[in-house]
């Protein structure tokens, strides 16, 4: 390509950029296009140079399209874009971290060199998962708020949104982003960073108590940068280790530590926990991860695939994403069984053999499939389940928490999941105002029970039967 032509494509480039930045606004579009620079072009394609596999894959994903329409708009002609990760070329210094005589509120900010590395090499941190990344977690409408909050207070630890809590159902995310913040942090200034699940922070603390090593215990938690602590929902009824996580917090909050944790809902729903600690739970930003959608599922299937080094059809990751729609867990779980079965046998991965393999994974075509297009309503389902059980609608609604209460209002919550169109935040507002995470998890748990209880089997079958419109001609 000449000269001229390289200009050309650059004007074309520039002038795309003018459009997105209309089309955008100023503050997105710099988030992330200040460090992206045109490189190379060939006949018809733009290669951009970006500053890691991280602003690579987000790029891609958020942008490809509209940069390439952008092209086309001022271009009259189809130029395909290609994203390339480029190491800077000097090494870069560590950024520095405000020293104890300096204004502790002021905020971080990392040079740009520093912003544009692809990583500072660094030893892995002890207890973080290595693969636990920004540039492996693949960002959808169902976490996209939660992931630009995690990025930016990577960036800015202590200063934006302290503390975050991370809260929604199994499988969806929350310790890899948890994870992500601390890896990035960890790999990108000398903080001191401790990652911890609830359950062991409260075993450190009863051994702790128990060999009277106390001051030592304290003096780990109290005096870090930035505290991780997963599955808070474990501290329920613990009440001498919520107190000690009270003073933890306090300490850390005041000397601007960075606390972050993650929970299976939200905290105003965790009911044994002491007032106090559940309003420093929710004091900061507190942000939900739903379950992907059918777009986000092929992205994270496609992803996956590639960690694994296999390749994957493109009818064979729709087939998946179309069936499996619970969450992350599940999608990457059906991936590694059709893999394993496609190496350990020397089988091509076909959508014969994956239909195959996964029917376990697929839902199953019961009274449920057969049922869906009758239309039943919500009120037709509680009232079949209230005369099944023994009790009033107003019971299944209510917040009565009795088991002889909480039983049939799952497995109601479960039916109309699977026979009705309402969302699982619709089903959960017509149980007063419930949160989605709540009906996931009695959908899972009846989901469990169904496949070895025949008596639950049978009378969801039964209350199918009773709710159905074709029983009232």
């Amino acid at each position: 390509m000449g000269s001229r032509d390289y200009m050309e494509y650059n004007r074309f480039w520039n002038e795309a950029l003018d459009v997105l930045r209309g089309e955008l606004g100023e503050e997105e579009f710099s988030r992330w296009f200040r460090f992206a620079a045109y490189q190379e072009a060939a006949k018809g394609v733009i290669t951009v140079g970006v500053p890691s596999g991280f602003y690579r894959d987000q790029m891609k994903v958020r942008y490809q399209r509209r940069i390439e329409a952008a092209l086309r708009r001022v271009s009259g002609a189809e130029i395909a874009l290609v994203f390339e990760a480029r190491a800077p070329e000097t090494p870069l210094p560590e950024p520095r971290r405000p020293s104890e005589g300096e204004n502790s509120g002021q905020e971080y900010q990392p040079s740009p060199a520093i912003e544009a590395a692809i990583e500072i090499k660094k030893v892995r941190h002890p207890q973080l998962r290595e693969d636990y990344s920004f540039e492996r977690y693949v960002i959808g409408d169902n976490n996209n708020f939660a992931a630009n909050a995690a990025i930016a207070i990577s960036r800015n630890p202590g200063v934006a949104y302290n503390p975050f809590l991370i809260y929604g159902g199994v499988g969806l995310g929350k310790t890899h982003l948890m994870q992500a913040i601390g890896n990035y942090v960890h790999h990108h200034s000398d903080r001191k960073i401790i990652y911890s699940t609830a359950e062991s922070f409260t075993n450190e603390f009863i051994q702790a108590i128990r060999d009277d090593r106390m001051p030592a215990f304290k003096n780990k938690y109290r005096f870090v940068d930035m505290l991780l602590l997963d599955d808070i929902h474990f501290l329920e009824n613990k009440w001498e280790t919520q107190e000690e996580l009270f003073h933890t917090f306090n300490a850390l909050y005041d000397a601007n530590r960075h606390i972050i944790f993650t929970c299976d809902r939200p905290a105003s729903e965790l009911k044994k926990i002491t007032e106090r600690l559940r309003s420093r739970f929710e004091r900061g930003l507190n942000v939900d991860l739903q379950p992907p959608d059918y777009e986000t599922r092929c992205a994270i299937l496609k992803s996956k695939a590639r960690d694994k080094k296999t390749a994957v059809h493109e009818e064979v990751i729709a087939l998946i994403a179309e069936n499996i729609s619970t969450n992350v867990r599940d999608l990457e779980a059906a991936l590694t069984r059709i893999t394993a079965y496609a190496e350990l046998l020397g089988k091509p991965v076909t959508l014969e053999n994956t239909r195959q393999q996964l029917k376990d994974f697929f839902p199953s075509p019961s009274a449920f499939s057969a049922l869906k297009p009758a239309a039943v309503s919500l009120d037709a389902i509680l009232k079949a389940v209230a005369d099944y059980f023994g009790v009033s609608v107003s019971d299944l609604t209510g917040g009565k928490r009795a088991q002889k209460i909480a039983r049939p209002r799952q497995i109601t919550m479960y039916i109309a999941r699977e026979i009705t169109e309402f969302s699982i935040t619709e089903i959960g507002q017509q149980f007063g105002g419930r949160h989605y995470t709540t009906v996931m998890h009695a959908c899972e748990k009846i989901e469990n029970q169904r496949r070895s209880d025949p008596a639950l089997e049978s009378a969801i079958q039964a209350i199918i039967s009773l709710s159905s419109p074709r029983r009232h001609p």
